[in-house]
């Protein structure tokens, strides 16, 4: 029997990260509304060669500390070696994670063979509850159903599932009815709710208010007692800070292989149990990310070129760049980040604060809360 591995800790956030993101390929049949790469119809010319992909691989897998890794994209099923490189990742002993789109690719085949290469859990994308309302964020007529055919084959499969919702001013109505619809998915552990990053295609939608966060937070609170699947957020670590003074524990649910960012509460059935993900973790702070030509960010909604594979390593960008370095200190925060009591566990959105200011160690835009009170509704810090 193998040996239960250790709790990763804060302690492991300046050696290697928890979650790293391999944006295999910028292909994609979509033209999502919101889409962080801008994906293409074709593969970009710069895209790594399957020799170069498999030795990331083999270098991500040399962090003192394996992270999981999630193959993304683009399609990531728009590569025709994926499933090479699935295989290889997990001869080397990384967890896995995979995150389909919903084009005509995404057959029970596929994920049949994505399960026997070895993924553990897929990300799946649903943003509304309908198909008036997911169709239009896609850009692909017919997408909502294909999507709900995806739930059901991993379902089937019994692969785990964490379905991530991006909220903007055109869903942000709509969260209750999302919870309902996802209830009726036995497959669904997670449901990751994304707060926009206006960055790629995403500049042209209009994000929430900072008070609006505050009402959602409220919602996904009273979900997470009685859904049957866990809930997080992903660029809103702020929920953090709220489910905190709610008395709630955001550590009592399993990490899931596919997540990035911490689990709030929540049954999460069919979660890897492994270890829990840390408080804190963060753009640059737990998480790294590769493009498909090797150059490597804080994350995928940071674009700050920290390096490019094979030039430089992975593990030196990590554990050495300045941007990494700055980012994995949250004393290092501006404005009122840098001195809220939940720095540590929060520390705000280094992505959004990038996209709207320029500079990844400002605040949060978008959290109204002022140290040591409850949140006071105004525009920003």
């Amino acid at each position: 029997m193998q040996p239960t591995p250790q709790p990763y800790s804060q302690s492991d956030f300046n050696i290697n990260p928890l979650m790293f993101y391999y944006e295999v390929t910028q292909a994609c049949d979509l033209v999502c509304k919101h889409c962080r790469a801008s994906a293409q119809e074709h593969a970009a010319s710069d895209e790594l060669p399957t020799e170069l992909a498999l030795r990331l691989i083999e270098q991500v897998a040399a962090f003192p500390r394996k992270p999981h890794i999630v193959f993304t994209g683009g399609d990531p099923l728009k590569r025709t070696d994926i499933f090479t490189l699935i295989r290889h990742a997990i001869e080397q002993k990384l967890a896995v994670a995979l995150t389909p789109s919903a084009t005509p690719l995404a057959t029970r085949e596929a994920f049949y063979e994505a399960k026997n290469a070895g993924v553990q859990a897929f990300g799946i994308s649903l943003d509304g509850p309908n198909a008036e309302i997911h169709d239009a964020f896609r850009g692909f007529a017919g997408s909502f159903d294909k999507t709900t055919e995806m739930l059901e084959n991993a379902q089937s499969l019994q692969i785990p599932v964490q379905v991530n919702t991006s909220i903007t001013r055109r869903n942000v109505d709509f969260v209750d009815d999302m919870a309902e619809y996802l209830a009726k998915f036995g497959g669904v552990a997670m449901w990751s709710l994304f707060f926009l990053v206006p960055v790629g295609r995403g500049v042209e939608e209009q994000r929430i208010t900072p008070e609006e966060y505050e009402t959602v937070f409220a919602k996904l609170w009273q979900h997470a007692q009685r859904k049957p699947f866990a809930i997080k957020t992903t660029e809103a670590p702020h929920y953090r800070r709220y489910v905190l003074r709610q008395g709630g524990d955001p550590l009592k649910v399993p990490h899931l292989t596919a997540s990035q960012g911490t689990a709030s509460q929540g049954d999460a059935r069919g979660a890897n149990i492994r270890h829990r993900a840390p408080l804190g973790i963060t753009d640059g702070r737990g998480i790294m990310f590769a493009s498909h030509n090797g150059a490597i960010y804080p994350a995928g909604f940071l674009p700050l070129e920290c390096g490019r594979f094979p030039r430089d390593s992975v593990i030196d960008v990590y554990q050495k760049h300045p941007t990494f370095r700055a980012l994995q200190n949250p004393d290092n925060y501006g404005g009122i980040c840098g001195h809220c009591e939940y720095r540590y566990v929060c520390g705000g959105s280094r992505a959004r604060a990038f996209a709207v200011t320029g500079d990844p160690l400002a605040a949060e835009p978008d959290c109204c809360y002022l140290v040591g009170q409850d949140p006071i509704w105004h525009a920003g810090p």
